[in-house]
């Protein structure tokens, strides 16, 4: 199975080497708005097409190299791709801020800890600022993918990314659950099958967020220069830093727990559409919380620590009682947080609750499927469906049977999902 990560590389150059990869990225800029503005008005979407008719004139009007013109032809017809794959109609895409795409023993190259990068004016060999871990990714048998150079505060970085290849994990070789309910309150709640729980507390982050949202409120209500001076520094600074609150949370996760562990996450693609049913004063928190961005660096560093991930129907796993297995929406009281029982009486946190359940859930799928592998010799395994739902207290039977939380599939591996 093969992982990617992205290495985000500071480079240490000399002013004058500084400026010449900013001239550099700047006629990459240049040459990629005149693809852009070709491809527009001829509706070409082929390569080779497109390369013949504009590649001598991208290298005499921008003086790029051979294959910074190559490249620059891949990069606008990719965003093409993408707009028209998302918006269905011809939009004319703009690049404004200045980039430059490298590939690999062409364009750019890596010696420990030196990387040589082309420009208009030839190779620089500069170094890279070491960062702790990095070692490991600088290995002959890596597979390096097209590098993008991206200027930031005036400081110049090399994303590369970087594939390799990690270990498969079956669901054979399971040791250990946890469910994870991911939320606004608790960022994540988890327990485990050894009946342990954590919790990672979410108000701060919360508050954050809405001094960010408050912020960005009163400048643009200024409409100054200075304000939207200030507007474009702030740029992505609550993006960014979001991202680093997830990566601690998965990283976290992911060593707090051993090897060969599986992570049961509540299937959330939907959740934008539940926000009608959100008090509107909390629509911009619940609508724009990053529960997929967590849910992705959980999934990538899972699988570089043999574990497993998968997801499943999220429905009613905060309203049905662990103990005893009633479910009925009174249970769990929103308000205070708190989970009562109506039948049992068994109170806990509401967010502890779906993560016992999800726990519940993950280790029946394990059990599932393990039976299933061993009736039918390894061909056939268990991924969950999402479409399911528990019986509710109240609800009727389909076929005489409550519903099941996963479906069979036929399959030629043992393994039924990885991350």
């Amino acid at each position: 199975m093969e992982q990617t990560v992205t290495l985000k590389l500071r480079i240490s150059a000399l002013k004058y080497m500084a400026d010449t990869m900013l001239k550099t990225m700047q006629a990459y800029r240049d040459a990629c708005n005149f693809v852009s503005g070709y491809v527009f008005s001829t509706h070409d979407l082929n390569r080779y097409s497109i390369q013949k008719n504009t590649y001598y004139m991208i290298r005499n009007l921008y003086g790029l190299r051979s294959q910074m013109a190559i490249s620059c032809i891949r990069t606008v017809v990719g965003r093409y791709r993408t707009i028209l794959e998302n918006e269905k109609t011809w939009i004319k895409p703009s690049f404004k801020a200045p980039q430059l795409d490298l590939v690999w023993n062409r364009d750019y190259s890596i010696r420990w800890p030196f990387v040589s990068l082309n420009t208009l004016e030839g190779r620089y060999k500069l170094p890279f600022y070491p960062v702790k871990g990095y070692e490991q990714y600088f290995d002959k048998d890596l597979k390096y993918g097209t590098a993008k150079v991206v200027v930031r505060h005036n400081k110049i970085f090399l994303h590369i990314p970087v594939t390799f290849e990690v270990p498969d994990v079956s669901e054979e070789d399971i040791e250990h659950v946890v469910g994870v309910d991911r939320g606004i309150n608790f960022i994540a709640a988890t327990y485990d099958s050894e009946g342990k729980s954590s919790f990672v507390k979410g108000r701060s982050v919360k508050q954050k967020r809405a001094h960010y949202k408050e912020l960005r409120r009163e400048l643009q209500m200024k409409r100054t220069p200075s304000s939207r001076r200030r507007l474009k520094a702030i740029g992505q600074r609550e993006n960014r830093w979001m991202q680093d609150v997830n990566h601690c949370v998965s990283k976290a996760l992911v060593e707090n727990n051993p090897k060969h562990t599986l992570f049961v996450l509540e299937d959330l693609s939907d959740v934008r559409r539940s926000t009608e049913r959100v008090r509107k004063d909390d629509r911009y928190v619940s609508v724009s919380w990053s529960f997929y961005d967590l849910e992705q660096k959980l999934k990538y560093k899972a699988a570089m620590n043999e574990c497993l991930v998968i997801n499943v129907d999220p429905r009613y796993t905060s309203q049905t009682c662990p103990c005893c297995g009633h479910t009925e929406k009174a249970n769990r009281i929103k308000r205070i947080h708190t989970f009562v029982c109506k039948r049992c009486g068994y109170t806990s946190n509401d967010d502890r609750i779906g993560a016992m359940n999800l726990c519940r859930m993950g280790t029946e799928y394990l059990a599932e499927s393990r039976k299933s592998i061993s009736l039918s010799g390894g061909a056939q395994s268990i991924v969950p469906d999402v479409t399911s739902v528990p019986e509710r207290s109240g609800s009727k039977k389909v076929g005489g049977q409550s519903r099941s939380h996963y479906r069979t599939v036929t399959s030629p591996s043992a393994s039924a999902l990885g991350s």
